[in-house]
């Protein structure tokens, strides 16, 4: 049995120079809502949760690519049951040896407090390793905030049921826009290579891509980015 996590390296858009960790996406994100998505762990079937406005892009890929599913539950069926010290050393042991920086969560997020400071830890156990998470598990990140790292970088995922923390701790974060003019009119920057989520200390946005339901703004979105030529996402 491999008693390891699996890592990744990057896909087309983040570049192979960085490692990336997943778990399962919406079975492991207590605090998601705009973009609560879920496969079913043993066949995939897709689910949206009740205010689903935009569709996970990482639930649709473990829809359709069996082997993404049963690596990232993999993942989640073994921390899951750690404690936080356990969780940390199994993450010391599991990460890449060659990775100088590493994307935590490309599917999924921190699901409880406990594994959130396994992760605190291992950043300031690496120092060398960069370290980036985009999260809506933001009251754990709150709760330690002053904690953190230098080379933990930490993004809030708007569209989540703790929005409101964003500006009351003046967080980071990063908006899922349907358009170009969107992103200007908020005046926010369009992140096209993962680059604003670990480089920068600027809030950005983040184009609308993947699978949307049908008939929805999401959806329409995508026909009128397609329509116009707007490049919105990768190749896995």
């Amino acid at each position: 049995m491999n008693t390891l996590l699996k890592f990744q390296q990057g896909n087309a858009k983040l570049g192979k120079n960085i490692y990336t960790f997943s778990l399962p996406a919406g079975h492991s994100c207590p605090f998601a809502n705009d973009c609560l998505s879920k496969a079913d762990k043993l066949t995939g079937k897709l689910t949206d949760g009740p205010n689903t406005q935009f569709r996970c892009f990482a639930a649709s890929a473990e829809a359709v690519y069996p082997n993404v599913r049963i690596a990232r539950w993999h993942n989640f069926d073994l921390l899951k049951k750690l404690n936080s010290n356990e969780s940390k050393d199994l993450i010391l042991e599991s990460l890449p040896k060659k990775a100088n920086i590493i994307r935590i969560h490309v599917s999924g997020d921190f699901f409880n407090q406990s594994y959130f400071m396994a992760w605190l830890q291992v950043a300031k156990l690496r120092p060398n390793v960069l370290f980036y998470a985009y999260t809506k598990s933001l009251i754990y990140w709150v709760n330690y905030i002053k904690e953190i790292p230098n080379n933990l970088v930490l993004n809030a995922s708007e569209g989540g049921k703790l929005d409101a923390q964003i500006n009351l701790h003046g967080l980071k974060f990063a908006k899922v826009v349907y358009s170009p003019e969107e992103a200007e009119k908020l005046g926010l920057s369009i992140d096209h290579t993962d680059e604003a989520a670990y480089k920068t200390k600027e809030s950005f946005a983040l184009l609308i891509h993947g699978q949307q339901p049908k008939g929805s703004k999401a959806s329409q979105s995508i026909k009128d980015l397609k329509a116009r030529n707007i490049k919105f996402s990768y190749s896995n």
